[in-house]
Formats: C-alpha cells, sequence, structure tokens
C-alpha cells in the first residue's frame, strides 16, 4: 500500500513538472514586452531587451537557458532580472523577427550609417570658423544629430526636425545638465567669476597689478610672468586656466597684450602642464585607462611604471611650452596672432576696462592681500582639498613608497572635482570677509559684487552646456568608433603606431572636445591593439614596449592637441572667458601655433622615436626647428 501511494506521488510530482516546464507555451502577449535601443548605428551591436513581466514565469525559469528565435535563428540563453538580452548588429534597413514560446515580435528597423555620426562635429566646427559665433554652431550641430536620429525612426524630415529640436532641450541639455561633474565644473566657474569680481571691486587686484607692475616692464615681461605662473599652477588645468587668466588680464592689458595672446599661454600652459606634471588631477584617470588597456597585454609593468616610462615622449606638450617661451623671448608672433597682437599695441585695452567698470561703486585701497589673499586660498586649498579626498593611510604608512609617489598617488585618487568647489567656495568667503572687515565694501555691496560677477560667466557656462550636449550626441552616434574603424582597420607597420595613435587622438579631441574622454576611448582600445601588431610583426619584447609607450604618450598628447584645435573644448572655452577674449578669436589665432607644434611633433618626435631615435637627440632638433621657424616666418610685434 506505501509503495502504491509513494508511486501516486511520483507520479503526480512529475506532471506537475511538466506542467511548470510548459509555462512558456501559455505565454501571451501580456506577458512578454519587447524594447529595443532608440538610436541604432549600422554596424555597431545594439541591445535588443526581451522583457518578462509575469514574474512567476520569469523566476521558474531564472538562471535557465531558453530557446527563441531571432530572424529564425535558434538562439540559448538566461532570464536574469526577468529580461534576456540579445546583441545584434545591423548592417543595413531590416526587418527583424522574434518569436519565444507562442509570442511573436516583427519591427523594421532602420540604422543610422555610421559615417553619418562625424556630421554634428564637424558642422558645429565649421559653422563656428566661418561665423565666428559658438553658440549659434554648437546648437545646429547638436540639432543635425537629434534630427538624424528621428530620421532613422522612420519619421519624416518635419517631424524629425521638430522632435530633434524639442529633444535639445528635454533630453540632451538637461542630461548635460544632470552630470555631476559638470555641475561642479559650473559652480567652480561661477564662484570663482564671484571671486574676481570682489576682489576688483575692493581694489585687491589693483594693489596686485601695482606690484607686478614693478617687474614689469614691458609686454615681454608681462607675458614671461604668466608663462611661469601657468607652469607653477601644475596640478589641475582647470584651476590653471581660470586663475592665471583672470589674476594676469589687468597687467596684459596695460601691457597693451592682446586678449588673444594671454589666452593663448593659458591654454598653452594648462593641459600641457597637467599632462606632464607627476601630481595633478590628470594622474588618477589617466592611470585607471592605462590600467583598462594593459590588463589583457600581460606585461610586468604597473600603470603607474607605464606613465613614468611614456613621459619621455610626450613631444607635444613639452614642444609647446618651449615654443611659447620662445615666441615671448624674442617678441615675434606670426599668422592671425601678429594681426591681433600688432592690433592691441594701438588700442588702450586698460581703458576699455575701465570705461566697463566706471559705473560700479570702486574704492580703491589697492591693497594687494586683499587680492593676494583669497587667490593663493583657491590655489592652496585645492591641493590641500586633493590630499584630502585622496588620501590613503595604507599608502602613507606604506615605507617602500617614496615621498613623491604618495604624493602623486593621493592626487590620482582624489576627486578633483569637490577639491575645486571647497576651494572656490572658500575663496568668496574671505574675499566677502577681507571686503567687509576693512569696511572696503559692506553687505549690500559684496553681494552685488558676488551676482554680477556670477553673471559674468553666463556666456561661457551656455557654451560649455551646449559643448557637452554636443560630446553627448557623439557618443550616442558612435563618432569616435567611425574614427577609430576609419584608421584601425588600416593594415601598417608598428613604426607608424604611435603617428597613427597621435592624429588619430586629435581628430577625435577635435571633434568631440574632449580629451578625457578620448582618452577614455582610446586606451583601452590602442594598446592592446598595438601590442597585438608589434607581436604579429614580429617584434621582440624590448621592440614591443618601446613602442607601446610611445603609443601611450601619443594618446594623451594627440589629446592636448585636438583639444587645443577645437572650438568645442571646455578648456579652449575656458581659456577665453578667463581671459575675455572672443572665444573664436582665441581658437583662430591659436590653430597655426598649435598644428605648428603638432607637425614639428610627429617629424621630430612620434614618428623617429618610433624607430628607435633617442628623445636626447629628438628634443634638441625639434625646439632648433621651432626656434628656426618662429625666426624666418615670425615677426616682430613692435
Amino acid at each position: 500500500m506505501k509503495k502504491f501511494i509513494t508511486l501516486i506521488f511520483l507520479l503526480f510530482s512529475i506532471y506537475t513538472q511538466a506542467e511548470n516546464l510548459n509555462l512558456f507555451n501559455e505565454l501571451s502577449k501580456a506577458d512578454i514586452k519587447i524594447e529595443y535601443q532608440k538610436i541604432i548605428i549600422q554596424d555597431i551591436e545594439a541591445n535588443i531587451k526581451i522583457i518578462i513581466l509575469n514574474k512567476e514565469k520569469a523566476s521558474f525559469y531564472k538562471n535557465q537557458k531558453i530557446n527563441f528565435y531571432v530572424n529564425g535563428k535558434l538562439h540559448k540563453s538566461k532570464i536574469i532580472d526577468n529580461k534576456i538580452i540579445i546583441k545584434h548588429k545591423f548592417h543595413s534597413k531590416e526587418k527583424i523577427d522574434i518569436v519565444i514560446s507562442n509570442y511573436s515580435f516583427s519591427k523594421q528597423i532602420s540604422p543610422i550609417p555610421l559615417w553619418l555620426s562625424i556630421l554634428p562635429p564637424l558642422i558645429a566646427i565649421f559653422i563656428a570658423l566661418l561665423f565666428k559665433e559658438v553658440v549659434t554652431a554648437l546648437f545646429l550641430g547638436i540639432l543635425v544629430g537629434t534630427t538624424t536620429i528621428y530620421l532613422y525612426q522612420d519619421a519624416s524630415f518635419v517631424v524629425a526636425f521638430f522632435k530633434g529640436m524639442f529633444s535639445i532641450a528635454d533630453t540632451y541639455v538637461i542630461e548635460a545638465m544632470s552630470d555631476k561633474g559638470h555641475l561642479s565644473i559650473i559652480v567652480f566657474s561661477m564662484l570663482i567669476g564671484a571671486t574676481v569680481n570682489i576682489i576688483t571691486r575692493n581694489g585687491g587686484m589693483n594693489g596686485i597689478v601695482n606690484i607686478l607692475l614693478k617687474y614689469v616692464k614691458n609686454a615681454r615681461s608681462g607675458q614671461l610672468i604668466t608663462w611661469f605662473l601657468g607652469l607653477a599652477i601644475f596640478f589641475d588645468d582647470y584651476a590653471n586656466t581660470l586663475v592665471v587668466g583672470n589674476t594676469m588680464r589687468p597687467i596684459t592689458d596695460r601691457m597693451k597684450i592682446s586678449r588673444e595672446k594671454l589666452s593663448y599661454i593659458v591654454d598653452a600652459t594648462a593641459a600641457p602642464v597637467a599632462a606632464l606634471a607627476l601630481v595633478t588631477t590628470w594622474i588618477g584617470i589617466e592611470l585607471s585607462y592605462i590600467q583598462d588597456g594593459i590588463s589583457s597585454i600581460g606585461i610586468n609593468d604597473s600603470a603607474y611604471g607605464v606613465f613614468i616610462s611614456s613621459l619621455n615622449t610626450r613631444f607635444y606638450p613639452i614642444y609647446t611650452i618651449i615654443f611659447m617661451f620662445i615666441l615671448i623671448v624674442t617678441k615675434k608672433d606670426f599668422g592671425p596672432m601678429l594681426k591681433a597682437e600688432r592690433k592691441a599695441r594701438k588700442i588702450d585695452l586698460s581703458q576699455i576696462a575701465h570705461e566697463k567698470q566706471k559705473n560700479k561703486i570702486v574704492k580703491y585701497n589697492s591693497k594687494w592681500f586683499n587680492a593676494a589673499i583669497p587667490v593663493l586660498i583657491i590655489i592652496l586649498g585645492t591641493l590641500v582639498g586633493l590630499l584630502y579626498t585622496g588620501w590613503d593611510s595604507n599608502i602613507w604608512s606604506d615605507g617602500s613608497i617614496g615621498f613623491s609617489s604618495k604624493l602623486s598617488t593621493f592626487i590620482g585618487h582624489s576627486n578633483s572635482y569637490l577639491a575645486l568647489l571647497w576651494a572656490s567656495l572658500s575663496g568668496v568667503i574671505v574675499a566677502i570677509a577681507l571686503s567687509m572687515g576693512q569696511k572696503i565694501l559692506n553687505l549690500r555691496e559684496c553681494i552685488e559684487s558676488l551676482i554680477t560677477g556670477f553673471k559674468t560667466m553666463f556666456n561661457a557656462i551656455l557654451i560649455l552646456i551646449l559643448a557637452w550636449s554636443l560630446a553627448q550626441i557623439t557618443k550616442d552616434l558612435h563618432t569616435a568608433d567611425f574614427l577609430t574603424q576609419s584608421l584601425v582597420y588600416a593594415k601598417i607597420s608598428p613604426y607608424f603606431l604611435p603617428t597613427m595613435t597621435f592624429i588619430l587622438s586629435a581628430i577625435i579631441a577635435f571633434s568631440t572636445g574632449s580629451s578625457w574622454g578620448t582618452m577614455a576611448i582610446l586606451y583601452p582600445l590602442i594598446l592592446p591593439a598595438s601590442w597585438l601588431i608589434c607581436k604579429n610583426f614580429g617584434f621582440d619584447y624590448n621592440e614591443s614596449i618601446a613602442i607601446f609607450y610611445n603609443v601611450v604618450s601619443s594618446i594623451l598628447a594627440g589629446s592636448v592637441l585636438g583639444d587645443h584645435c577645437s572650438p568645442i573644448s571646455d578648456t579652449t572655452i575656458l581659456s577665453s572667458l578667463a581671459s575675455s577674449c572672443n572665444h573664436i578669436e582665441h581658437v583662430r589665432t591659436q590653430l597655426p601655433y598649435a598644428l605648428t607644434v603638432g607637425a614639428v611633433s610627429i617629424v621630430f618626435g612620434t614618428l623617429p622615436s618610433a624607430y628607435g631615435i633617442s628623445s636626447l637627440i629628438l628634443f634638441p632638433l625639434g625646439i632648433t626647428v621651432l626656434y628656426l621657424v618662429i625666426k624666418f616666418v615670425g615677426k616682430k610685434v613692435e
């Protein structure tokens, strides 16, 4: 009897399991939802999600493989978190059919051709340079991108145009302003603007100017001091740009140095210096990118070791700093910069600045420390904030690590945005306290100066927001993939890898306006590829590692070059802002210099160094060529 009852229960159990296994045969349209990417790019892998709305059925098959068909082809996959993710490449316009159990889904997909991804940044850059108006250029570049996206979602041109226009505001601008890092830059810039306005109004900036004028006897000495100050603030490119530009502008105006030249000095000593110094806000993110790139290669070097070994081939940043110095010392310029400098010598820019200030309440006590203390608070506060946010007691107590390495590690792992925010806020508070404590300004006047300082930054902030929005468009359309594929798939000799990488980095940074974004894209992609190409060509370890170090340098150096040339780059925009220079004029006058140094960096840098020629030979040659270019092409400003 017991055996009979046991048999009955066993048969019932088998029957129940069989019924459960047939659950998917009972799935209806209400049980399944298909989601696919809004933006699908040709030949770029897209995700299609099969979402099981019936949680009971989904949980039964949790982590079990189930069968489904995509365009008639059998697939097996697991349900994870109530969904199955299908990865599919669309090579052209095609109809995708998905069948799972008794449910079927069919959709006509029109992928966006990958080559169209280059249009938004190209149009933005072309219009900006042609009409010298960057806000309209950025807006139109974004509009081309958004219209393209909706046009390939089977919308008519008119519908796609209006949907694209509205999505600029409700999607891309909102996304740009939702990023914590972007908001930090906006607030930091506003606080810097407020600080500068307060210390100008309380007479502190005038006091600084009077002191520096004792040492600044002419345009050359004014430019040299600006250049040295740019080298001194090496730990962050944003802090460098805003502090140096705002501090030196009154002095360079007095010396009749053009705002374009000031912008170039500021820009040429911001990213290049940050790219070379061992203790900067760049190093942490760069080390993480390098680590991503070398993790699959299996070389013995650490990310920091690779970074150090690559410093001697960072030709563009080094040549840029030296090129700037030669220009200043020889008192020569060429191209659009020469015209700007000669024009500035004939115009009293300080008188223009005075006219703008004459309606303001200004009580010039000319006490230099009213400006010096807030500026030093910002500089030192940033450095302290970087150390504080990156502090690691385990590293500090490790006796095997040198002091400079510890310092570099702390700053490399710091939160630069927090440090900049804390420092700039402290600078504003100290500036207000000094103004009120000495009864130079009352509370109402301080707040008025604060708000006026905020307002001065509005134009630059608007440009930054639009530039970030355009960067998001280029990311959605896979612009970097198009540029990368165009060059990576070309079969080239390992000896040309550094030069190719340098050019590719410059093009991507120019098109996207982001040197950091370029590094994030290329380090994980190019580093393994370059190692593999060297091995395929039969190079030994020493030959391969030499090329590898050069490629690491070329990614960063090319990013800085593209950043310098791009009118949609945030650091280029900030350089214009800090120098109160027309943004397009800054780009137009800087472009010939950046391209000149870029060309010398290839001919007397990345290309010969790949063949094993020592940097000790190349740097003197490159510097000599830069000097000769200035000597024979440049002309005396005065």
